[in-house]
């Protein structure tokens, strides 16, 4: 084959590929609206299909079944949920302030992202996992802890042995999901107070707590005493 007709098959390749992948997003597209109607258990291929513009047999040459559709929204929408938690990690001038950001980023993404927390909590059809394999369902719930990873690494950083930095990440993941769930059901409205802010506070106890001995915490001038009377 000539280099010219090499280029034009790579360019046919490349501009099917775009095509591919843009039926992909729009099936996805599709299935997140029937989804978001349904639920999992109450979607269907023909449904998605429909709401798509497309035969049931087009959707199958992209997805094998609904469950691997809404493991793939899932998977994007984790992806977009390590990427708000790393943007402006690296400019944090402390552990303190990384931790912070960290924390603060993570439960800003799901507050700004309803439906992505529907997504990421299997709230559909009433807060429980639904038909993922394993092997999937592993690979999500590695992408959610990487989320969560750089809290737990500033908190390790700040003093925190393995142990406490696990069992505190998980209260800040359990004490963030409730408050997003009394935000998104306007149920906070009870109390007359505001998530975020009550979020936020948690963790600003949580490192103070946890940085209470951390160098970057405490003003130079107390830390010669604090050395003399605990060498």
């Amino acid at each position: 084959m000539s280099p010219v007709a090499e280029e034009r098959e790579q360019q046919r390749r490349d501009r099917k590929a775009v095509v591919s992948d843009a039926k992909r997003a729009h099936i996805l597209a599709a299935a997140r609206h029937v989804f978001e109607e349904r639920g999992l258990d109450g979607a269907s291929i023909r449904e998605i299909a429909k709401q798509a513009g497309y035969t049931p047999g087009a959707i199958y040459s992209y997805f094998d079944a609904k469950e691997e559709i809404y493991g793939a929204l899932l998977g994007e929408s984790l992806e977009r949920l390590n990427d708000a938690v790393a943007e402006g990690l690296g400019a944090a001038a402390s552990d303190r302030a990384r931790a912070r950001h960290a924390a603060m980023r993570f439960y800003g993404f799901y507050a700004t992202n309803p439906r992505d927390l529907d997504l990421g909590f299997y709230l559909f059809g009433g807060m429980r996992p639904h038909g993922l394999t394993p092997e999937l369902n592993a690979r999500l719930n590695g992408r959610l802890r990487d989320a969560l990873k750089p809290f737990e690494d500033a908190l390790l950083r700040l003093g925190a042995t393995q142990d406490t930095a696990r069992a505190e990440v998980t209260a800040f993941f359990a004490h963030c999901v409730g408050l997003l769930l009394l935000e998104n059901t306007k149920r906070i409205r009870m109390f007359q107070e505001d998530s975020g802010r009550l979020c936020e506070c948690y963790v600003d106890r949580v490192v103070e707590r946890i940085g209470a001995d951390s160098p970057d915490t405490i003003p130079n001038i107390n830390r010669p005493q604090r050395d003399a009377i605990n060498p």
